[in-house]
């Protein structure tokens, strides 16, 4: 008999990514009810699919009244956890999530992928590294297609690769088999409230994790450099900075692994077809990881001198011109976009803002003002901050005319902008350092606009 059949159960925020877990539970015989502050209207197809499943809905601004009442709350990522409401059923109605159910009807090992920027990246390439080996592989979590439906059907020998964000992690009393952090810095501030709070929902990734487990840090961020020495799994490392005693490291343009004395050459640098210093973090951690989940060298070196980069990361959208445009609409972080804009050589056209995450942007206003950006466009609401931000540094510095600084209404303005004052071999790029979601549904959404809108440059 299934552990959900009969159980009265309330799956909060009717996202996308809920409506293949509201499915499962339907059919272990759970009675569901879904909640979400967003009126029908707003649901739209989603609504419809959800009355039709027999699945009742509370909707609007009572969405978190009476959860006393169910068995077992599910929030989708992202919601606050400390909401008054939520707070008021610690303790006394247990919280889940589709995250959860998959690390607990799993029978292949599962690899976690987490960290402040990166690990879309990262765990494409695991994944595409995995395959390549002839592994059956599942990618999931934060990208692509939710696993719980299918999760009880994965194999035991296959390997299942999951992209975690803190929000994906924090309630998680149970770790992945693999654990891979790429980094931490500033994120999600509106919603943990505290840099401690952020870093504490990332070691979930590990935390849980028993001897038998693996788990793969940053060796050159100190933060995830003093993880390891919490876990209690096997700890492994990678660096581009310096050797390190089990891991991946670059000495002299090559990667090495080593797991005792002897390192192994593994990689040419010059292969990496992936742009940024960024990504040859992402191309080590992403080789280990693989190689500890089963992955061999020849098919890990094989992706590595092949794999472009995932949509909306450094995308190269088009040349018009001679002016190329880049595509970075996931960089929704001060510290994405940094990597973004160290990535060219050449003149930068940098656009910016949009959602406020209550992130600093020192630091993005130092690397712009010191480096190749030599038009600053911003719009959205972050806009007057960051300008704010960057007058302040440039000025500082005793350069305050560079970068020149230009606010819009919106991406379109930005882009009909670049057509006016961007000379051949200038860079377009779209690192916003900030979320969507003041203009848009999602990164993605932001990202397709963006390709559109060049797409329109490229017919006139």
């Amino acid at each position: 008999m299934s552990e959900w059949k009969g159980k009265r159960v309330v799956v909060v925020g009717l996202g996308v990514s809920n409506i293949p877990l509201i499915r499962f539970l339907l059919r272990k015989g759970a009675i569901v009810e879904g909640r979400d502050k967003k009126s029908p209207e707003k649901l739209g197809e989603r609504y419809f699919e959800l009355r039709g499943l027999g699945v009742d809905c509370l909707l609007g601004a009572n969405y978190l009244n009476d959860l006393d009442k169910f068995d077992t709350v599910f929030l989708s990522p992202g919601i606050p956890k400390n909401l008054p409401e939520l707070r008021a059923i610690q303790g006394v109605v247990p919280f889940s999530s589709e995250t959860e159910l998959v690390l607990r009807y799993a029978k292949a090992p599962i690899f976690g992928i987490t960290g402040s920027s990166g690990k879309t990246t990262t765990t494409t390439l695991v994944g595409e590294m995995l395959k390549a080996s002839g592994l059956p592989t599942y990618v999931g979590g934060n990208i692509g297609v939710p696993l719980i439906e299918e999760i009880e059907s994965i194999p035991e020998h296959a390997r299942i690769v999951l992209e975690l964000s803190s929000f994906q992690l924090e309630l998680l009393n149970q770790s992945p088999h693999g654990a891979l952090i790429t980094n931490i810095s500033e994120n999600h501030l509106d919603i943990h409230g505290t840099m401690d709070n952020y870093i504490q929902a990332k070691k979930q990734i590990f935390t849980h994790q028993t001897d038998e487990d693996i788990a793969v840090f940053n060796f050159d961020d100190p933060l995830t450099k003093e993880m390891g020495k919490e876990s209690t799994g096997s700890a492994f490392y990678f660096s581009k900075n310096e050797p390190v005693p089990r891991g991946t490291f670059t000495y002299e343009k090559i990667i090495y692994f080593r797991n005792g004395p002897h390192a192994y050459p593994v990689i040419d640098q010059g292969d990496i077809r992936l742009r940024g210093e960024h990504n040859l973090e992402n191309v080590l951690a992403a080789s280990l990881l693989a190689h500890l989940a089963g992955a061999d060298w020849h098919s890990i070196r094989g992706v590595a001198k092949r794999f472009t980069g995932v949509p909306h990361r450094l995308e190269k959208v088009q040349t018009i011109k001679g002016v190329t445009y880049y595509n970075d609409s996931i960089a929704t972080t001060p510290t994405r976009a940094i990597a973004g804009v160290k990535s060219f050589k050449e003149p930068v056209i940098l656009i910016a803002g949009g959602y406020d995450k209550l992130l600093s942007f020192d630091e993005f206003a130092d690397v712009v003002t010191d480096r190749t950006v030599k038009t600053l466009i911003l719009f959205g609401a972050t806009a007057k901050k960051i300008q704010k931000c960057v007058e302040e540094t440039a000025k500082r510095k005793g350069n305050p005319k560079k970068p020149q600084i230009v606010l819009v209404s919106d991406l379109e303005d930005a882009v009909g902008l670049t057509s006016q004052i961007a000379n051949r071999g200038d860079i377009v790029l779209l690192s916003p350092a900030c979320a969507s979601f003041d203009m848009y549904n999602s990164f993605q959404e932001r990202g397709q606009h963006f390709r559109d809108l060049v797409a329109r440059l490229l017919e006139s």
